[in-house]
């Protein structure tokens, strides 16, 4: 089969069309004909990974090592990038029961392979049956997002009439909370470039920031819940954008977060949140239930065939994308 292979970490040019063996599915497994994948930020850190350092990283010291040694030291033990996906199940393995042949889903999986015309997963991971109301490219930008969103805001306890800000609005987590924040109710600011504010506009935003020409934290505004997908808001400075009870919920974090949610803990005050998603199959169904009952929606800016995923991902980290990015494989 066709797929897009990387041997080294680096820019989009270490990205290349080759000829790998195709899966075949395991006991338990299925086999899927992909119809479309995304460029996601997953896909962006992973390519480039050698050049991630413990403090570039968004997450603790021991999250990186753990990253470092399943992405490999010195070169990608992953060689196929692609983590979101949207196709047709062709073939089962024994006693797979959730799906047939035929089939349309979508899904994620987590250890990538779904920049290739052939992909196998567990049928327990996180795939589901395709929302008839989506096309093949907008099932694919979607799973990772909002199955990282839905659960980390309902951490936050989030209800009708909340005021919530969310920084980074314009990512997958940041687009999918957006619009799952607007359903549940509450009244939405979102904090991106500007480049992308018709974009979150578009999927329901009350107000849009361009982080570029205002300070979220020196406008004087306040909310019930600031969420801020790669934990750049230090709490020291955002708890003056929190009502008096309000959290700070942080979907990426460092120690210094950590530090700040064990220390709120013990108020009755402004709280510092750190949570992590644990990408269900339970979340995925969740989320295909709010997709076909319109309350999610995904809106692709630009689509590549396979054979252009560098040119694909060199578009993305231009940051001049108004929305996600699909790859095309087939008709």
């Amino acid at each position: 089969m066709k797929a897009i292979v990387y041997s080294e970490f680096g820019p989009p040019d270490v990205l290349r069309l080759e000829d790998v063996t195709r899966p075949e599915p395991k006991r338990g497994e299925i086999l899927v004909l992909v119809r479309a994948t995304s460029v996601n930020f997953g896909d962006i850190i992973a390519r480039s990974f050698g050049s991630v350092t413990p403090r570039g990283f968004h997450m603790p010291l021991l999250f990186w090592l753990i990253a470092k040694m399943d992405m490999g030291w010195r070169r990608p033990k992953m060689r196929i990038l692609g983590n979101e996906f949207a196709g047709e199940v062709v073939a089962v393995g024994r006693d797979v029961t959730r799906f047939k042949p035929g089939d349309q889903v979508f899904g994620f999986r987590q250890r990538f392979g779904a920049y290739a015309e052939y992909i196998s997963l567990s049928e327990k991971a996180p795939v589901a049956h395709k929302p008839a109301n989506l096309s093949w490219e907008e099932a694919a930008v979607l799973p990772y997002g909002a199955i990282m969103a839905l659960p980390l805001l309902r951490r936050a306890r989030l209800r009708p009439g909340q005021r919530i800000l969310i920084n980074g609005a314009s990512g997958g987590i940041g687009a999918a909370a957006v619009q799952i924040a607007k359903h549940l109710g509450a009244d939405v600011t979102a904090v991106c470039g500007g480049a992308r504010l018709g974009y979150v506009r578009a999927l329901g935003a009350d107000r849009a920031i361009d982080y570029a020409e205002q300070d979220f934290t020196r406008n004087g505004e306040t909310y019930d819940v600031i969420f801020d997908i790669l934990g750049l808001t230090p709490f020291s400075r955002g708890r003056h954008s929190l009502a008096p009870r309000g959290v700070l919920l942080y979907a990426s974090f460092k120690a210094r977060h950590l530090l700040a949610m064990l220390r709120t803990s013990l108020s009755g005050g402004r709280k510092a949140v750190c949570a992590l998603a644990p990408g269900s199959l339970e979340d995925l169904l969740a989320v295909k239930g709010l997709v076909e009952a319109g309350k999610i929606k995904a809106i692709v800016d630009k689509r590549f065939p396979l054979e252009q995923a560098a040119e694909a991902h060199r578009y993305v980290e231009t940051g001049q994308r108004k929305g996600t990015v699909a790859i095309i494989l087939g008709a």
